[in-house]
């Protein structure tokens, strides 16, 4: 695998950018949007109709193939900002290319296969959801038929174990450990200080976990809203959770570091526990080690918590509120 990514904007790939607003309009929300496109489907000129009738500063239409977008599309819509990678990659590393593209202090991150009706967040509900500045806000999900989906997560642990409980009840700002399938609306700046997408992690599940448990070690936190739902026109994305080498990377990243005078480290036994984890070989196993150290060690003022500290505190800060 690639070395472990130290900045936001360090993997850059070939794309196309085209269109977009020249200025930026003064009664725009202080909102933009990033709408992953999966298909070439006839449905996306209605999303388009309705994401320009909620005003948003900036809308980037991101295409995971390039055969599915056409200039006919860019020419009827100028005001759109179209994202077109020109190589293979992955949906945080376009969320993390998307993001350099717009300028508002807050992104909603939206795929195709949700129903966006029109007028979908009026300028005085933006306006309340963004009023404290938390860094991820979730929304209330609903598969295609109008089934509510879970997206409250929260960590536990069973014996050494760490788990992912998961429920579909939602209240509005209570925590939760990730959102699903990356949809949410993030604090674009706490967004690109935490490094945005991990795009050497393929896996959507743990790429998507990566970040998200990274943002919670170093302070930040994700809420959930009832104020905001979408339903998924098709049925809903499954969650792929394999042990694979995606896995080992976030385990090495969010799992293993511990904290000691208030800095992150690892610990000189940890490797040996990596290694009960890992099914790669020793050689592979301490390479991917020594490369995850050193991200440690250069983000070790970053972490206020371990994840044994999360565990434990998930459920009192809860009763506290």
């Amino acid at each position: 695998m690639n070395g472990i990514p130290l900045t936001f904007s360090e993997h850059q790939i070939n794309r196309t950018i085209i269109g977009g607003p020249k200025t930026v309009d003064p009664k725009a929300l202080n909102i933009s949007v990033i709408l992953l496109n999966s298909s070439g489907s006839h449905f996306k000129l209605h999303v388009f109709e309705n994401l320009l009738q909620c005003n948003f500063q900036t809308i980037v239409s991101v295409e995971h193939d390039s055969s599915n977008f056409t200039d006919d599309v860019s020419k009827r819509y100028p005001m759109i900002k179209f994202l077109v990678p020109l190589e293979k990659t992955n949906d945080g590393d376009l969320i993390n290319l998307a993001m350099s593209e717009v300028e508002s202090d807050y992104v909603l991150v939206l795929r195709d296969s949700l129903n966006l009706p029109a007028n979908f967040i009026p300028p005085h509900l933006a306006e309340r959801l963004t009023a404290d500045s938390p860094y991820c806000i979730v929304p209330r999900l609903f598969d295609n038929q109008k089934n509510a989906l879970p997206c409250a997560f929260s960590p536990s642990a069973e014996r050494t174990h760490f788990v992912i409980d998961s429920s579909s009840e939602i209240a509005n700002g209570k925590k939760t450990l990730f959102p699903f399938d990356y949809v949410a609306l993030y604090n674009r700046k706490k967004f690109i200080q935490l490094g945005g997408f991990d795009w050497t992690i393929n896996s959507p599940y743990w790429q998507n976990l990566d970040l998200a448990l990274r943002s919670w070690l170093w302070g930040e936190q994700t809420l959930l809203t009832s104020l905001m739902q979408f339903s998924y026109i098709d049925e809903p994305p499954v969650s792929d959770t394999t042990y694979n080498l995606d896995y080992l990377r976030y385990y090495l990243k969010n799992e293993l570091p511990k904290i000691k005078m208030e800095q992150g480290y690892m610990k000189r036994s940890s490797f040996f526990v990596f290694l009960g984890h890992s099914s790669c070989g020793i050689m592979e196993a301490r390479r991917q080690y020594n490369a995850a150290k050193i991200w440690v060690a250069k983000n070790k003022f970053r972490f206020k918590m371990d994840l044994t500290s999360l565990v434990q505190n998930w459920s009192r800060n809860d009763e506290d509120k």
